[in-house]
């Protein structure tokens, strides 16, 4: 059969380039014949530069600094009847531009709206119009002044009566055709990632949400917002490998924050019953889909509160905040619907420890457990002590099994040996008042009764300090200066945290799909 093609419009100008579009009339696929972009790229910013003196050797700013805007794009549309037969101004950047002769349409954004305007020979006048033509490109931002109207196809429409350039684009946006598909790229220019997904900017919009949701829970429970130091002579408050800054003005080496615990319990000695920060840490650890080196934490302490009353508050924060920010307590991860409605179940450390590898954690000494890692093939460094081996062994034997971690659970009845900051359970001194919440496969935040005994929290820095030694860098280091503090009277306190990994999870994605700028290495 002899191919035959109907043309079906004429030239289309979009952010890739120019189009033409033909329709196969014996199939029914569209074929678009493209003019490269990506080979020719310094062709086009040479072209646009050129434009760009165009517009400034007529006298024109192409970067003036104000702006007559009367109108949003929202609040255009939103009122569009009562503005009819007004003079408005409106602003924005173009995304698509269609030359037509005598005539011109383009759709432009403003971050609030889209609007379509309409541009004229016999509106603008020849030379004005004929000046957009030729200077006038997909990525600029443009002030239009005119009055609105509605086409044929009752699409809302500006017709202009005068327009100037705002700011020049001097590269071409990428599109569906040009280049932006792959996820590396798209995470390293994660502007034009979120200019020309809507769904990408949604999300960034859903984050602020999640952590307004957060803040406006606390403190309509009475907490107090705090900012702590981000550098810290000695770092605390988690298990984890520091960042290192040199203080030029104080000649004295500090350390990014790897928690917002220590000084925000300092914050209860100094007479504060309930205090919360939402801020950065850093920790120089590995990367992957949960786990990031700067990313935002948000920790609560609140004095006399013991750990039945954390564990109620917690579920009621995390059923308050889903629902603030999804809309619903029933979400999808990976292809299964997790509820986090009602009551969570409890389960227990040391009983699920020995269910699945058959060792109780009451009398297994160091040298079986890392027996039992080595045989399991679960790589354990020469300097981890005993709660390194067995967070080791439960993060990789247990804590993934769906019937574990899928649904939410709070896990509790840690042994001792993982967790040198929480309370000793008063019935069995083997065990620390922890409770975790597991979901989605995954450990979703933190939370016990503080240990305020300043010689217990003494001792199990000093056992910290032995790891160290032995050449674990994550080990808590002694932190004279928080022991002082204790030693001065801290209340009875509960607290918890969680990091935006929450939030990563909660929409089923990885750490670094949601973080604006994540840190990469150098491109090849």
């Amino acid at each position: 059969m002899k191919e035959r093609f109907l043309f079906l419009g004429p030239i289309r100008i979009t952010q890739g380039g120019l189009y033409f579009s033909f329709k196969m009339l014996y199939c029914r696929y569209y074929i678009i014949y493209t003019l490269p972009m990506s080979d020719r790229l310094e062709d086009i910013i040479a072209i646009r530069k050129s434009k760009l003196a165009a517009i400034e050797a007529v006298g024109l700013s192409a970067y003036p600094d104000t702006t007559a805007r009367t109108h949003t794009l929202e609040e255009v549309t939103s009122t569009f009847d009562d503005l009819l037969e007004k003079e408005i101004v409106i602003v924005g950047r173009i995304r698509s531009l269609r030359l037509m002769g005598q005539l011109a349409f383009a759709h432009i954004e403003d971050g609030d709206g889209r609007l379509q305007v309409f541009f004229q020979k016999e509106s603008l006048g020849e030379e004005a119009f004929q000046f957009f033509v030729n200077n006038f490109d997909i990525g600029d931002f443009i002030e239009a002044t005119g009055e609105l109207f509605r086409t044929k196809t009752e699409e809302k429409t500006l017709k202009a009566k005068s327009v100037r350039m705002l700011a020049k684009s001097l590269r071409p946006l990428p599109s569906e055709h040009y280049s932006l598909a792959d996820e590396e790229i798209r995470l390293r220019q994660r502007y034009l990632d979120i200019l020309l997904h809507p769904e990408v900017k949604d999300l960034f919009i859903k984050k602020a949400l999640f952590w307004d949701a957060t803040r406006e829970f606390l403190k309509g429970k009475g907490f107090l917002e705090m900012y702590m130091p981000i550098l810290e002579p000695i770092p605390g408050g988690a298990e984890a490998e520091p960042f290192i800054t040199h203080h030029n003005a104080l000649d004295k080496d500090f350390f990014l924050r790897i928690s917002l615990e220590l000084p925000l319990k300092k914050m209860l000695v100094a007479g504060y019953p309930k205090v919360f920060e939402i801020g950065r840490v850093f920790r120089n650890e590995g990367i992957d889909r949960e786990h990031l080196q700067d990313y935002t934490a948000m920790e609560w302490y609140w004095a006399y509160a013991n750990f039945e009353m954390m564990m109620k508050f917690v579920q009621e924060m995390y059923q308050y905040t889903i629902m603030k920010t999804f809309g619903t307590l029933q979400l999808n991860y990976q292809g299964e619907v997790i509820d986090w409605s009602g009551n969570w179940p409890k389960l227990d450390y040391f009983e699920l420890f020995k269910e699945h590898t058959g060792i109780d954690l009451n009398s297994a000494t160091e040298e079986e457990l890392r027996a039992y890692a080595l045989n399991k093939h679960i790589a354990v460094e020469a300097s981890a002590g005993k709660g390194r081996i067995i967070d080791l062994i439960f993060k990789k034997k247990i804590r993934a099994l769906p019937e574990v971690s899928m649904q939410p659970h709070f896990l509790i009845n840690q042994p001792i040996e993982i967790e040198p900051l929480a309370k000793k359970d008063s019935k069995n001194p083997r065990v620390v008042q922890r409770m975790q919440i597991l979901a989605c496969g995954s450990e979703m935040g933190k939370g016990f009764a503080e240990l305020n005994d300043p010689i217990d929290q003494a001792s199990r820095f000093a056992e910290q300090m032995k790891l160290r030694e032995k050449g674990d860098k994550e080990a808590q280091m002694l932190d004279t200066d928080f022991l002082e503090a204790l030693e001065y009277g801290m209340p009875p306190a509960a607290g918890f945290g969680f990091s935006e990994r929450n939030f990563a999870i909660f929409n089923d994605k990885s750490v670094r799909e949601t973080v604006v700028f994540p840190p990469m290495k150098d491109a090849a």
